[in-house]
């Protein structure tokens, strides 16, 4: 059964926890050297953001490249961003979950609903957003099906227009909710250093 691996992995990963600003901050090593970090929201347990981290070729840390949440501010390579300024009407893809769907919001786009399709391809395992007026294209694939091996649903599949933003949501299928249920309760038994309590600990 293929479904365990993904939480074998992260079983076997080394795990570390923080509590801080009212998230739960999560790092885990691989044995290949990959890092995850994971963000969880303490009250709900809603995920907040995941990031990846390889080794580069020369066996450095590589940059953190984000699955979920807010993409990275251009702050961080200052002087980049000072040579290559991203347009601020350019469309933002980013992915922001809920417990129960994956969720995707592209900002910037002003065209009406009925402008715009999202289909699945299953051969090619990728969700494909058009327009009919051909101002934007985009495919993306859903790393959590990937990692689950699961296929791709096109009835799980659905989008709506508001204020400039597209929002695309995936159901997630019921083999992910209970993964993701077992790996919760895991994460809860591991100590977190809180930071909220400061240095204040008695004795």
């Amino acid at each position: 059964m293929a479904v365990p691996s993904w939480l074998e992995r992260l079983r076997a990963a080394s795990k570390t926890a923080l509590v801080q600003d009212g998230k739960r901050k999560i790092h885990y090593l691989f044995e290949d050297g990959k890092e995850m970090a994971e963000e969880y929201d303490v009250k709900t347990g809603q995920l907040v953001s995941r990031k990846w981290r390889e080794k580069n070729t020369l066996g450095g840390s590589g940059k953190w490249q984000v699955e979920v949440g807010e993409p990275t501010s251009s702050l961080v390579g200052a002087l980049e961003s000072e040579l290559i300024k991203e347009s601020s009407s350019n469309p933002v893809f980013m992915r922001k979950d809920t417990l129960n769907s994956f969720q995707w919001r592209i900002r910037n786009l002003p065209y009406p609903k009925e402008v715009y399709s999202v289909s699945v391809e299953k051969e090619q395992r990728c969700c494909v957003i058009r327009t009919t007026n051909k101002k934007y294209y985009k495919k993306f694939s859903v790393p959590d099906l990937d990692r689950y091996q699961l296929p791709l649903d096109a009835a799980a599949l659905s989008f709506t227009h508001a204020n400039n933003t597209l929002i695309i949501t995936y159901q997630k299928p019921k083999e992910i909710l209970a993964a993701e249920e077992q790996l919760q309760k895991e994460l809860k038994k591991i100590k977190a250093a809180n930071n909220e309590d400061g240095d204040c600990k008695t004795q």
